[in-house]
């Protein structure tokens, strides 16, 4: 039984990993902490030419064709290097969503634009409600003549701030899954975005929908029908945050293994001591079983199988052994890890708002327990 990576994804994954060491140093990650968009549109047009914003969408729309396995192994490395930006909101949430949903006409529209790095898009799903089902949408977008008018308000909406699409969620009927999808471009009347401050800097945002009037087109794919895909996307969403938690557990532990070794007391290396081994070994354990239960779930999704539990295993597994290897990595380096200075506190609090995306571990481990008869 072969769990490795092909000759391909390998490739993939270290050429990945060069481009990131040397475009996304930590000092970039910082600056861009500070910075009002958290990304520059030059980072922006380097990683459209490794060609990974179309890494995903078919060859017929300016695509590369890969599987969403590939691009599991291309969020790892993201996720190893923490790159800022709007990538993972435009091609998983808002690229994906479109390629599933949207009429020919809109993928052959929006698909090459994405992939060429030309549009941003993300995906507005959650509301105040906090909830990751159907009945937690509550934005409502009712017939006005021949479009749409909607009204409501979404919260932590990432990268909004810079997307020039918003592919909206909304209630068109009385049925609890009676959802719809609609592309709401930037700057349209009747619709606001407020900044929020998150633990992550990772740029989520408030839309608030007063009134916003739409036409016929904007409707992404079929009335009612919307709920179909996000249930696709939650998914994908999920099992894409794994492997960027599964990227930044690793480096975590490259960076503890490396301190233990350097840091000496006593006389003598502080990676010498048992406690300081076994921390480390534990880390280590996390990481290899969170990489195969999430590249497990890829699969899986890649090949077009059911996967609700192996996706629901893997999100509640890893964002509790993201956490573990985080307070780990904090333990053996000391007072020094928690300090704004060092890199640790940039990989926790991450690790935190990662846990909380596309639903949090009491979530997922009650999708579980539904699926084995509880």
């Amino acid at each position: 039984m072969d769990l490795g990576l092909n000759e391909a994804q390998q490739m993939l994954k270290n050429s990945a990993r060069e481009f990131l060491q040397a475009e996304c140093p930590d000092t970039y990650v910082r600056e861009m902490e500070e910075d009002e968009r958290g990304y520059t549109p030059e980072m922006w047009q380097k990683i459209a030419e490794q060609g990974w914003l179309g890494l995903i969408f078919p060859e017929e729309y300016g695509g590369v064709g890969l599987s969403y396995l590939d691009l599991s192994v291309l969020l790892e490395e993201t996720g190893r290097a923490l790159l800022p930006g709007p990538l993972f909101s435009t091609v998983v949430m808002g690229g994906m969503t479109i390629m599933d949903a949207g009429s020919e006409e809109q993928k052959q529209e929006l698909l090459p634009q994405i992939g060429e790095g030309q549009l941003i898009v993300t995906l507005a799903l959650t509301e105040p409600s906090a909830r990751w089902d159907a009945a937690g949408v509550q934005t409502t977008a009712a017939q006005s003549g021949d479009g749409w008018t909607l009204n409501g308000v979404k919260l932590f909406v990432p990268n909004a701030h810079v997307s020039d699409t918003y592919v909206v969620a909304a209630r068109t009927g009385d049925g609890e899954r009676d959802i719809s999808l609609f592309l709401v471009p930037r700057g349209t009347d009747g619709v606001s975005q407020t900044l929020l401050k998150t633990i992550a800097s990772d740029r989520q945002s408030e839309l608030v929908f007063e009134d916003a009037a739409l036409p016929a087109s904007a409707l992404l794919g079929e009335v009612n029908k919307g709920w179909d895909t996000i249930e696709k996307v939650l998914a994908w969403g999920a099992i894409g945050k794994c492997a960027e938690m599964v990227g930044g557990a690793e480096q975590v532990l490259d960076m503890t293994v490396e301190y233990a070794k350097q840091r000496t007391q006593f006389g003598r290396p502080i990676g010498s001591f048992q406690a300081i081994q076994h921390h480390c070994a534990n880390m280590a354990t996390d990481v290899e079983g969170s990489r195969y239960i999430t590249y497990q779930a890829a699969w899986r999704l890649s090949e077009g199988d059911e996967a609700t539990q192996e996706v629901a295993m893997a999100k509640a597994w890893v964002s509790d052994a993201y956490r573990r290897i985080c307070a780990l990595g904090h333990q053996c380096h000391g007072a020094i890890g928690f300090t704004k200075e060092h890199n640790m506190q940039l990989y926790s609090r991450r690790a935190k708002a990662a846990e909380l995306a596309f639903g949090d571990t009491d979530f997922h481990l009650e999708t579980v327990a539904n699926g084995i008869g509880l």
